[in-house]
């Protein structure tokens, strides 16, 4: 059997560390070439770079914020004279700030939609115009439980997530004139920094809530969003997958 992405080029956002790591490694492996944003730590980006290189695939990461719009305007020019084009989109790249509703300032909550919701738009508006153009791609959108269940997260984080599910389902009737599907997995609680933020007697409610006892590793994720990036997953388009391990909330 062919590998899942034989042959794809693949744009993923938050690619150094957590799920967005893991992605990068899976892609390459079932076949994409891969190229990454990242903020800040330049180690990781080239640890990423290296894992993807080991399996004979492209790597390219740029460092540059999901909220530079004019960065990122020239980033996918730059791409598709590079590469031709962009055939997946993950839109992985979020932040969270351990806050209650109540004391929250205004600082924390601007930072929180910036970057999880017009950093979506921002990086999903160029490539999307690309796949128009070549009538053709997916997008993939990576949200939250929290935006779906009343869990204990903070309500900053949970409506930027939320806000991640009606872009995913009303993008996905407009792009399927154009040959491009929209999906998002709704994550739940996976071992990576964002989780760890949480209050230790957070984390061991939520061994209680799942039947495997744990947080789900950011592979296992990650080998989902492989099928459902792929040509294999053709007939799915607007749906959130929820990916929580089996939690009962």
């Amino acid at each position: 059997m062919s590998l899942l992405l034989e042959g794809k080029r693949a744009f993923i956002t938050g690619g150094t560390r957590g799920i967005g790591a893991a992605l990068c490694e899976v892609f390459a492996r079932e076949g994409a070439d891969v190229v990454f944003n990242y903020n800040s730590r330049d180690d990781l980006a080239e640890n990423t770079r290296s894992r993807i290189a080991a399996y004979g695939r492209r790597a390219l990461s740029y460092k540059i914020s999901v909220t530079d719009r004019v960065g990122l305007k020239k980033l996918t020019r730059e791409l598709v004279e590079t590469w031709g084009g962009i055939d997946i989109l993950v839109n992985n790249a979020a932040i969270n700030r351990s806050n209650n509703f109540a004391t929250m300032t205004d600082r924390a909550w601007d930072e929180v939609i910036d970057t999880n919701v017009n950093g979506l738009f921002a990086v999903t508006k160029p490539i999307y115009k690309q796949m128009i153009r070549q009538q053709k791609g997916t997008i993939l959108n990576i949200t939250s439980i929290g935006a779906i269940r009343a869990l204990p997260t903070a309500v900053h984080y949970a409506t930027s997530k939320a806000a991640v599910i009606g872009f995913t389902k009303c993008l996905s009737r407009e792009a399927s004139n154009f040959g491009i599907t929209v999906n998002a997995i709704a994550a739940g609680l996976f071992d990576t920094d964002l989780a760890h933020t949480l209050p230790d007697h957070l984390l061991a409610m939520h061994d209680s809530w799942v039947p495997q006892g744990r947080l789900g590793r950011p592979e296992e994720l990650a080998e989902y969003a492989a099928f459902m990036v792929s040509e294999r997953n053709s007939y799915m388009n607007g749906e959130v997958v929820i990916v929580d391990g089996g939690a009962v909330t």
